[in-house]
């Protein structure tokens, strides 16, 4: 039997903001264009729509990181703008990433933070949807954010999502964005790589040095190849030899 989602108390870091979910009328994201195709202010609108789209999910998208089919597909109005969204979430990208190196309660707050514009709120939100996540896969708490009420009321199908927060009195700037307060892995990543990293990426000396040694009782690799040539030269001389002095006895 599935697990029902759990219950979680939301949370706020200033008293003073009564909507813990966030004010509506703080977001500022571009409409989707609906002018005639091919107009050029159409198309401009339309490629300021997908690179804020870029920036909310990625921060930074290489020109190899695009996804050109779902970029044809908004365009030609086959799909929402939330649909492009969730492709960005589903991409090869975001699962190398993103997915595959961070644990389930950091995608919890990657995916709640670029989707619904919003911290978590707190260890109870963040174990509610990690347990969807180990439970239903990622597709289907990437499916579950996109159709729930906080974002269809915040954004809809035509908004791209970006950081709701509320611009206090004495503050003149928000919340620092999500895509910029998480990096793309944590340390607990980092470390990993690190202690996976191969032992000879120094200097060209450590690099010598290294290869040098004997490792496991075993020689290093150049003086196996050294001692494998000479044997093959010294094998090939000694046949040489034995070739010619049986040519000799049979002359005579």
């Amino acid at each position: 039997m599935a697990i029902p989602l759990l219950g979680y108390p939301l949370s706020t870091q200033n008293g003073r903001v009564s909507n813990l979910a966030g004010d509506n009328s703080t977001v500022q994201s571009q409409l989707y264009p609906s002018s005639a195709a091919g107009d050029d202010t159409s198309r401009s609108d339309m490629d300021a729509v997908i690179e804020q789209a870029y920036r909310q999910i990625f921060f930074h998208a290489m020109r190899s990181d695009r996804e050109p089919f779902l970029e044809s597909q908004l365009r030609s109005g086959n799909i929402t703008v939330r649909d492009f969204i969730r492709g960005l979430l589903l991409s090869e990208r975001f699962q190398q990433g993103y997915y595959q190196c961070s644990s389930n309660y950091r995608m919890v707050d990657q995916v709640v933070g670029r989707v619904l514009g919003r911290p978590t709120h707190g260890d109870a939100e963040r174990r509610a949807w990690s347990i969807v996540i180990g439970e239903k896969g990622f597709t289907a708490f990437v499916d579950t954010m996109l159709d729930s009420p906080e974002y269809m009321e915040s954004f809809g199908y035509d908004l791209v999502p970006q950081q709701r927060s509320r611009v206090l009195p004495g503050r003149p700037l928000g919340e620092i964005p999500i895509y910029q307060q998480f990096p793309r892995y944590g340390t607990d990543w980092r470390d990993a790589l690190q202690d996976r990293a191969p032992i000879n990426q120094g200097a060209p000396s450590e690099r010598l040095e290294v290869a040098a040694t004997w490792v496991n009782e075993e020689p290093p690799a150049f003086a196996l190849k050294l001692w494998l040539g000479l044997f093959a030269v010294g094998g090939f001389e000694i046949l040489r030899v034995l070739l010619t002095i049986v040519g000799a006895m049979l002359r005579n």
